[in-house]
C-alpha cells in the first residue's frame, strides 16, 4: 500500500547525503557512487507509486492512501512498510554497495593491466 514511501524517503536522504558529501568526492568511492544508489532508489520508488494509483490504493486527495481511511486499514500499511518497504531500500542498498565494489574491481584491474603494457 505505502511501501514506495520507504525507498523513496531513502532516496532523499541519500539525496541530501550526496550534496553535504560533495567536498569528499575524491576520497571516498562510495560517496562517488551515492548519485546510483540515488537514481535506484528514486526509479524504484516512481516505479512502485505508479503500480499503486494504478490498482486504486494511492488518490488524488487527502488522504492520499486509501489504507489510511480506517485504523485497521493503517496498521496493515505501516505493517507493510517496515516489511517489505524497509525489506526492498535494503535490498536495492546492499545490491548498489555490490555494484561499487565490482565497478572498483573491474577499474582497478584495467588501471593495472594498462601499467603493466
Amino acid at each position: 500500500m505505502a511501501c514506495f514511501t520507504v525507498p523513496a524517503a531513502e532516496a532523499i536522504v541519500t539525496k541530501v547525503a550526496e550534496k553535504a558529501l560533495h567536498s569528499d568526492k575524491e576520497q571516498n568511492i562510495f560517496v562517488q557512487r551515492l548519485p546510483w544508489l540515488t537514481k535506484m532508489l528514486a526509479g524504484g520508488s516512481v516505479l512502485l507509486a505508479f503500480e499503486h494509483v494504478w490498482h486504486g490504493e494511492v488518490q488524488p486527495f487527502f488522504p492520499f492512501l486509501t489504507a489510511m481511511d480506517n485504523a485497521a486499514d493503517t496498521a496493515e500499511m505501516l505493517h507493510e512498510m517496515g516489511t517489505v518497504g524497509v525489506g526492498m531500500a535494503v535490498l536495492v542498498s546492499v545490491c548498489w554497495a555490490g555494484m561499487v565494489l565490482v565497478s572498483e574491481r573491474i577499474r582497478n584491474r584495467e588501471v593495472t593491466e594498462d601499467e603493466v603494457e
